[in-house]
């Protein structure tokens, strides 16, 4: 197999964007996951203190002075050593950096099928077309009510990247004993809905016709 091509000359297919998360998630490159777990931390606390502005503002800065540096850095070195090496960032320049038709195409309609989902979803929730599903989901929006008391969306978000980079790696550790105590929460919250739905007239799942 070379370049890329199986032994009857068909193209390999590219690794998918999940399988790089799911590696960026399981700390595989730890180098690579430190990075963007730190980067994105870093910009999520400096958003608390600071408008978005002001922060895209500083970081932009920052990007230009290291490679306005770099730039005449490598100007004056090759102007001392009397080299023709040409531009610094040249390969990077030269790299082809717009997204093509057919990228933009699969990622819309993927976009587009989930917002198509979410919205039958919801439809099916808020018009009870099952009572039970209803119920849970308006349990679920209390709690998200006094979430929201103590926390805001900026905090939240920093929660949700702390946890997205340390659940999956104490799940891969603790598997079996975490998948034993939500077995048993399962369990028990599947007994007591069943036992509540036999009690109260009705909870059944009915069916809108």
């Amino acid at each position: 197999m070379e370049n890329g091509k199986t032994e009857n000359g068909d193209s390999q297919p590219p690794p998918q964007w999940k399988d790089k998360v799911v590696e960026l998630l399981y700390w595989r490159d730890v180098k690579t996951s430190g990075v963007v777990f730190g980067a994105s931390l870093s910009l999520l606390l400096s958003l608390t203190l600071c408008s978005i502005v002001s922060v895209s503002s500083y970081i932009g800065l920052a990007l230009l002075s290291v490679t306005i540096c770099f730039r005449i850095y490598k100007g004056i070195l090759q102007a001392i050593q009397k080299s023709d090496e040409g531009h610094p960032f040249k390969l990077y320049l030269d790299q082809d950096v717009a997204l093509s038709e057919g990228t933009v195409h699969k990622y819309s309609d993927c976009v587009l099928a989930r917002f198509n989902t979410t919205v039958t979803e919801l439809r099916r929730l808020f018009l009870v077309e099952d009572l039970v599903d209803s119920l849970k989901f308006a349990v679920l929006m209390w709690i998200l009510t006094y979430v929201g008391a103590l926390f805001n969306g900026l905090t939240l978000f920093i929660l949700g990247l702390v946890g997205m980079f340390s659940c999956p790696i104490v799940y891969e550790k603790y598997k079996v004993q975490i998948d034993h105590y939500v077995g048993m929460a399962n369990k028990h919250v599947k007994d007591i809905i069943a036992t509540v739905q036999s009690k109260v007239p009705g909870l059944k799942r009915v069916k809108a016709e």
